[in-house]
């Protein structure tokens, strides 16, 4: 049995990770330092889980297993009293960090990277991994800058793969609705409103989050001897959409629901419900469409079984089973740097994102 350390289990992609492989036999440990841990939208199964930073880790927590997947990081961008640097480098620091020490340990080595590094594209086509990157955001920015770190470190000893993800979607037991599928879902059944803050032109590819589990899956069970960082994109070529069609399938699928643009016409508490939760649709610069080619061929077993539209029937039917009302759609926990912001605020963790003893 293959053991497998997901650094950063706890989050979104994390919970939801952990379990779909414990499903399919593999032994997953966690490594988290609990910023989401009663982030929770349904009950995650167990699993054994040490609290600690990744920043802090050490060679002893790395050996023995067969494969380590690194989650951990703020998936968007800072928010106001800190700046890139503060929440950026070190995120860059410590990847760089535990894949050496992965490297020097025999343990392969599995980044999440995305698509997003593809930004704006000049001429509308689609994009494949020797294209261009032209990052609009920190965020975005800070991907690109770990895959160069480990495009340096690999060699005939150590090929790492960095997986570059559409816009991940869907159920998980700490779900996020900071992002967009997830987001206008979930305003659709708590609100009636399915509020765009764009024109909703803007392309963007989207992915299962099972999906995205599945491409971890066929990585841990992958032969790689590259000698070079493996990039890859994670997707279907049919999963490249435009804000506004995504929108009219939730709006098809909710009954009573209402599609609508942010403006003046909406009251303070709407305006500050969407712009709170920093959706993120079109409204900055970011737009491509990208080819997921490459994938297929190199790991003919992975496949995409959700279509985006399958994909939301599901994680609606899932939301109304679990009955989400407003409140439980605007709670905290469910929005990355709210959490971190309250946390900050009642001096929780420190400017440098510690826990404060």
């Amino acid at each position: 049995m293959k053991k497998i350390l997901i650094v950063g289990n706890q989050g979104y992609l994390g919970s939801r990770l952990t379990e779909y492989l414990q499903e399919r036999g593999y032994d997953c440990s966690g490594i988290d330092t609990g910023f989401f841990e009663k982030g929770m939208l349904t009950e995650p199964k167990p699993v054994n889980t040490v609290v600690k930073d990744a920043r802090l880790l050490i060679d002893e927590d790395i050996k023995g297993f067969n494969t380590l997947i690194l989650l951990a990081g703020i998936s968007n961008d800072p928010f106001g009293h800190m700046s890139s640097e503060q929440i950026y480098d070190p995120t860059r620091d410590y990847a760089l960090s535990i894949a050496e020490m992965c490297k020097k340990l025999g343990v392969k080595f599995i980044y999440p990277s995305s698509c997003s590094v593809y930004g704006a594209a000049a001429d509308g086509g689609f994009l494949d991994e020797n294209s261009p990157t032209n990052p609009q955001t920190a965020y975005s920015i800070n991907k690109i800058q770990v895959e160069e770190g480990l495009l340096k470190i690999a060699d005939d000893s150590f090929s790492p793969i960095a997986l570059r993800f559409g816009t991940v979607y869907g159920m998980s037991p700490r779900i996020r609705f900071d992002v967009v599928i997830n987001m206008l879902c979930g305003l659709a059944l708590s609100t009636k409103k399915i509020t765009l803050n764009s024109d909703g032109q803007a392309w963007r590819p989207h992915l299962h989050i099972d999906d995205a589990c599945e491409s971890f899956r066929c990585c841990i069970d992958w032969e790689c001897e590259s000698g070079k960082l493996m990039v890859l994109n994670v997707g279907r070529n049919e999963d490249n959409s435009k804000i506004i069609d995504i929108a009219k399938i939730i709006h098809s699928n909710v009954d009573g629901s209402e599609l609508t643009y942010l403006g003046n016409d909406m009251n303070d508490e709407e305006n500050e419900l969407i712009k709170d939760r920093k959706i993120q649709d079109g409204v900055d610069t970011r737009t491509y469409q990208v080819s997921f080619d490459k994938i297929h061929k190199i790991l003919p077993r992975f496949e995409c079984k959700w279509t985006v539209e399958e994909g939301i029937k599901s994680l609606l039917n899932e939301l109304q089973l679990i009955g989400l009302s407003k409140e439980l759609f605007s709670r905290r926990e469910f929005y990355r740097l709210q959490q971190i912001e309250f946390l900050h605020k009642e001096n929780k963790i420190d400017d440098d994102l510690f826990w404060v003893k």
